[in-house]
């Protein structure tokens, strides 16, 4: 199976549906990851501007995933709505290029800027060809629809958590939706949610068979 992996910025992927990236690799399924902001302005203080590319790249490693099959803008975080346009049009070429049969991106019920915009652009440029699910990333939302549900286990949590700490810059901020204890805990509600050890939950967009 062709999956698509849609990042608005370096890490929310991997927050959203790390375990399940980690799962379809270990079942054998290719993937191919677009990231549209390397938010070079988020950093703190002093780091390089290519800290987060780099970060990102120590995922694809740690992931034994090709880097040809990874692509990564530097749009600017927080401004991509300014290059809506030129999202959609990358889209549609990965769409005729790769043909995927599942895209996972982010939710349409998600409050960010940059978020809402690739949610939307992933909609329309693949509303009538693939199958399309949301990640959650809670600390975005209001609302998320808990409409499907990948079912994970520890080594899947615990790889998920593993390949995050690459993501050293975001320690450094203090960012609490990093720390192990979140991501068990909602891996944990979820996988209850589900009658599994662990899961990760989804909205759905269209569902193709």
């Amino acid at each position: 199976m062709k999956v698509l992996v849609l990042s608005p910025h370096t890490d929310d992927a991997e927050l959203g549906c790390g375990g399940t990236i980690i799962k379809l690799l270990e079942d054998g399924h290719e993937i191919f990851w677009v990231v549209f902001s390397t938010a070079e302005d988020s950093l703190p203080e002093g780091l390089p501007k290519n800290t987060l590319k780099t970060e990102y790249f120590n995922v694809i490693r740690d992931l034994a995933l090709k880097e040809e099959n990874c692509k990564v803008f530097d749009f600017k975080v927080r401004n991509l709505h300014r290059y809506r346009q030129e999202i959609l049009e990358d889209l549609v070429r990965t769409r005729n290029h790769y043909n995927p049969e599942i895209v996972i991106g982010p939710s349409l019920n998600d409050l960010h800027q940059d978020h809402q915009v690739v949610a939307h652009e992933m909609v329309r440029a693949f509303k009538t060809t693939s199958s399309i699910i949301c990640y959650e990333l809670p600390w975005n939302h209001v609302t998320f629809n808990t409409q499907c549900f990948s079912k994970l286990n520890n080594d899947h949590i615990e790889r998920k958590c593993k390949i995050l700490k690459n993501y050293q810059s975001q320690f450094v901020k203090g960012k609490s939706y990093f720390s192990k204890e979140f991501i068990y805990g909602l891996a944990k509600t979820r996988g209850i949610q589900c009658n599994s050890e662990y899961a990760e939950a989804f909205e759905v967009v269209r569902w193709m068979i």
